[in-house]
């Protein structure tokens, strides 16, 4: 399959990299060579220096041999340009970023799909929903459901008030019995110089501070929150700083949610216009670092303080400052991925990385086939993949203990006839079985050979 990427931005580089490990012919396009420069010193793709929405760069990268062109530029002008050209130059589907909310209208849709556009997606819609999600599910710092919520991933954090610190995988498990309904998948765990990523096994001891992902049925919550000491909060005030596409969208989300909301926004233009479009959210026209204007405006009395103006260091330092005025659950919006890391380090609750998340939307529907689902954990570093079983597929009829999977892959759970199951090692896999797996992108390809049909 041969995809071209028209853009080679940080949405741009972050597909190319998940795309690379599927063994894909990959070109990337961009007028920027030293973006080019750094992709090619990184990843195993082809780049081609050129205007993306010009006929002649299509032609010169054959784009008529072309199965899939995403273009991610910043500009949505050009995208959608792109992806124009390409279609009626011969390529069989495009892909456009747009950032105009009016795009994702039902209506607008379906009048760019005639147009030839196969598919759109925006970064502010999905970075929005994330926060709504984020909100609704209080003691989470990560969550994804699987087939509308049979079986669910959830992220968290140990803290001293964890009720399984020290203790095993297995012993944990052997509290609960045959009622068990959880597991963990994945345990990001910082030392002094870096971060382990584990596999966990039974022998495998919960650590403080450890970041550890569970596959879980819906009814595992009330558990999960048992064991790690904590519990689920209505975090009804809401208070966001930036007054931009995303804090628009998620101020509407938790509006219809009945949540109270209150934006605080620097520039006093943006704020009078967003005044005049909420009439009922009260629009702060000022500083969201300054602490004498958070206690002007109740922020004692607020429950979450989500911080999404254009700046990472910005949103971290206000989070940072909200924490220690006693918000219960702080969100930033963090662009530079380098500080993934370190916002968790240092108790931020939640990250937002919109362009990482477009990225994987995207990946996700091109991998769409006996993948059905999949979602990228920790800055590409694992995925958690949602697969169907075929009756011929070599996985149909295998008990769980006679898989060979490689040692950094584990099935997390399985759904059949819409019910979810944390499966023991008797578990026997049906044909039309959804099996969610957990795999770090160099196994991937061993596991897919499962799911093959023979």
């Amino acid at each position: 399959m041969k995809i071209v990427i028209a853009g080679a931005g940080e949405v741009g580089f972050h597909l190319a990299k998940l795309l690379s490990n599927e063994a894909l012919n990959i070109i990337v396009v961009d007028l920027n060579k030293e973006k080019l420069a750094q992709i090619e010193s990184q990843i195993d793709v082809l780049t081609h220096r050129g205007d993306c929405a010009s006929f002649k760069t299509m032609q010169e990268i054959g784009i008529n041999e072309t199965d899939i062109l995403i273009a991610v530029t910043e500009l949505q002008n050009t995208n959608l340009m792109s992806c124009l050209i390409a279609k009626k130059s011969g390529c069989k589907k495009v892909i456009a970023r747009v950032t105009n909310p009016e795009y994702l209208e039902r209506q607008n849709i379906l009048a760019l799909q005639r147009a030839g556009i196969d598919m759109m997606i925006s970064p502010e819609e999905l970075a929005a929903r994330e926060i709504f999600n984020l909100i609704e599910e209080s003691v989470f710092n990560e969550a994804h459901s699987f087939d509308n919520g049979a079986l669910n991933l959830f992220g968290i954090i140990l803290d001293k008030k964890a009720h399984i610190l020290n203790k095993t995988v297995k012993e944990v498990s052997e509290m609960f019995g045959d009622k068990i309904s959880f597991i963990p998948i994945f345990i990001i765990r910082s030392n002094a110089y870096n971060y382990e990523h584990i596999i966990p096994r039974g022998s495998t001891q919960y650590r403080l501070d450890d970041h550890v992902y569970f596959i879980a049925l819906e009814s595992a919550k009330e558990m999960i929150y048992k064991i790690s000491g904590k519990s689920h909060q209505n975090l009804s005030e809401v208070m966001i700083m930036g007054g931009g596409r995303i804090a628009t969208k998620t101020a509407r989300l938790l509006k219809d949610a009945k949540h109270n909301v209150k934006i605080i926004e620097r520039e006093k233009d943006r704020a009078y216009d967003l005044a005049d479009t909420f009439h009922d959210i009260l629009i702060i026209h000022g500083d969201g670092r300054d602490g004498d204007l958070l206690e002007e405006e109740g922020i004692a009395e607020t429950d979450a303080f989500v911080a999404i103006t254009g700046r990472s260091e910005t949103n971290i330092m206000a989070c940072l400052l909200a924490k220690t005025k006693g918000v219960k659950k702080t969100i930033a919006l963090v662009e530079n991925t380098d500080y993934i890391h370190l916002s968790q380090e240092i108790g931020i609750d939640g990250f937002i990385n919109k362009k990482l998340m477009a990225a994987n939307a995207i990946f996700k529907h091109i991998r769409k086939g006996k993948v059905l689902d999949v979602t990228n954990l920790y800055d590409l570093q694992a995925e958690v993949l949602e697969f169907r079983v075929d009756e011929n597929s070599k996985i149909a009829y295998m008990k769980i203990s006679d898989l060979k999977f490689p040692k950094n892959a584990i099935v997390g759970g399985v759904i059949r006839e819409g019910k979810g199951y944390i499966p023991s090692k008797d578990f026997v896999i049906h044909p039309y079985d959804r099996v969610v797996v957990f795999s770090q992108p160099d196994s991937i390809d061993r596991v897919e050979e499962y799911f093959e049909i023979r």
